[in-house]
């Protein structure tokens, strides 16, 4: 008779059909995931990349000033300020590639010594500046747009013959950013320029073509 408390024993090495067909679809199942795991952060990582791209070739860079001329030519007379002019020339770039820019009215202002000595709206009507471009602009203060005395012109005078008669020229107004058909709230912008005059009312070499730091406010 068969003991009842006998039990076949199996050896360690030997296993079923079964487990093996489990063992194969955990090791597939564990690759399929590791292979969607690579394939999503793959993916992650070329979206970012790409993100980033368009946000560098999308974000608004501020425009550029230069100032190419500034004169005061009646700077040499003892008497100039009875007759006084400023005039100057800068240009204005929209240094982007796909954006343009809304500007409203423009206003210019020039100090000596962070006193303004003069001040006149440069362009009443909005204007619009395509990307790449560039705008001049170029204009005279005199008559009611000066008001200089004549203590302030010695001071011109007695400064220019150390040679240090510096004017600050400062170019304002409200911009707006436009891109395809978005258009960004509206900042005031702020362009200045230093000017620094010879003896015979004009600006120096050396400062001519200089940039104009910009700043918003």
């Amino acid at each position: 008779m068969r003991d009842p408390d006998h039990h076949p024993i199996r050896s360690k090495g030997h296993h079923t059909t079964r487990y093996y067909v489990h063992r194969v679809r955990e090791s597939l199942a564990s690759r399929l995931l590791k292979m969607v795991c690579s394939v999503f952060i793959t993916l992650l990582f070329v979206l970012g990349v790409v993100a980033f791209v368009l946000w560098l070739s999308l974000q608004p860079h501020r425009p550029r000033f230069h100032v190419h001329q500034f004169s005061i030519p009646s700077l040499s007379q003892a008497d100039g300020f009875e007759n006084a002019a400023i005039s100057f020339n800068v240009t204005v770039r929209n240094p982007n590639q796909h954006i343009g820019v809304y500007y409203d009215a423009l206003e210019g202002a020039v100090y000596y010594n962070d006193q303004r000595i003069g001040s006149k709206s440069l362009l009443i009507f909005p204007f619009y500046q395509p990307p790449k471009n560039t705008t001049v602009i170029a204009d005279t203060l005199s008559g009611a747009s000066i008001s200089i005395d004549s203590q302030q012109w010695a001071r011109f005078m007695d400064d220019r013959e150390q040679g240090k008669a510096t004017f600050r020229l400062d170019v304002t107004s409200t911009i707006r950013f436009k891109i395809s058909t978005w258009l960004s709230k509206r900042d005031r912008m702020h362009a200045t320029c230093e000017c620094r005059l010879g003896g015979d009312g004009l600006i120096l070499g050396s400062w001519k073509d200089k940039r104009c730091p910009v700043y918003f406010t």
